[in-house]
């Protein structure tokens, strides 16, 4: 099954499109997903076609920050029937937790990780897939809702402490500060939400422990069309793992409460292999990097977990045909040409 999306996260697609001079019903059937969508925010649409629509809608409008105004108006309520589930979490961890246990049921290309670092904690977010992960304007999309998910839990006053974006920035940082404040920062090893550990862990005053819980079992009785096995879990681990410089079998094992050797038959029972996830990560995301100026050859080499720059070179080498200083140097001059 493909990864897909809500057709939820399109809410306001139509009137960011007008705001921008764009035909939105024009731009939908380009790319492939029916106009009606708009009106059916429980529909499951393929993520890679989002993520095409997007791309295609911000270069039409000459607007790099087209998928970040279409979050600026998400409200908690867009994230359907796990809503009332987040409402009523104890604190901003336990709804982050939750958004991770039902994803299947909001976005399956999302994976979120928590890194605690005292007095902070470091949101990271990644959309998998090879459309969705060089997608500048879906990672902002994804992090915009991100944020206002957060506002929504803890008050319109909350204020991050930074947030990163691996990408460049835009020629104007006008909507990103009238969204994000002025801490929004580009070029860094992740995309994703530094925040301070006490509001992380601040008592939600919504929360009803009992409402909450009555939710969760609605919530575990819908169909679960979108649960994944061991390859999707393993996947999305590579994904936050890769930057760490440890995103080993067994330190995947260990995020996801298993063995090595029980993972491993999981994957192979699938018809999948720890190298072979790891290797397709690599090559969905090696693009991003490399088309980012900012990232120099070694910092490109350690975003993908290589110890040795001369690694990565033979492996970009082997996949594409070319090392990666003249890949980006085409890539350079054909953006140069337009």
């Amino acid at each position: 099954m493909r990864p897909y999306v809500r057709a939820a996260a399109l809410g306001n697609y139509a009137e960011v499109a007008r705001q921008t001079g764009i035909d939105a019903q024009a731009m939908l059937r380009a790319a492939k997903l029916d106009p009606a969508v708009l009106h059916d925010p429980d529909r499951h649409i393929p993520s890679a076609a989002v993520a095409r629509l997007l791309e295609d809608s911000a270069r039409q409008a000459g607007c790099d920050t087209f998928g970040l105004r279409m979050a600026e108006s998400w409200r908690l309520s867009d994230f359907g029937a796990v809503s009332l589930l987040l409402t009523h979490e104890r604190t901003l961890r336990d709804a982050l937790e939750a958004v991770t246990r039902f994803r299947h049921l909001i976005n399956d290309t999302v994976t979120i990780s928590v890194e605690d670092a005292p007095p902070l904690v470091v949101i990271r977010e990644e959309l998998v897939g090879a459309k969705t992960a060089r997608s500048r304007q879906a990672i902002e999309l994804a992090l915009g809702v991100m944020f206002r998910l957060c506002r929504a839990l803890l008050g319109a006053q909350w204020k991050p402490r930074s947030v990163c974006f691996t990408h460049a920035p835009p020629a104007s940082l006008a909507v990103h500060h009238r969204i994000f404040g002025p801490v929004v920062e580009f070029g860094k090893g992740f995309n994703g939400i530094v925040c301070a550990a006490a509001d992380f862990d601040r008592p939600n005053p919504a929360s009803d422990p009992a409402l909450a819980s009555h939710a969760r079992r609605y919530v575990d009785s819908l169909p679960g069309r979108g649960r994944k096995g061991a390859a999707q879990e393993v996947r999305r681990a590579i994904y936050i793992l890769l930057p760490s410089g440890d995103s080993s079998m067994a330190r995947i094992a260990d995020e996801l409460g298993t063995t090595t050797r029980t993972l491993q038959r999981q994957l192979e029972r699938a018809g999948e292999s720890y190298a072979g996830l790891l290797n397709e990560a690599r090559r969905n995301l090696v693009p991003r990097y490399l088309e980012n100026p900012a990232y120099s050859l070694m910092q490109v080499s350690d975003l993908l977990g290589y110890e040795f720059q001369s690694s990565f070179t033979r492996w970009f080498r082997g996949e594409f045909g070319v090392s990666p200083a003249r890949w980006r140097a085409a890539k350079s001059r054909k953006g140069a040409k337009g």
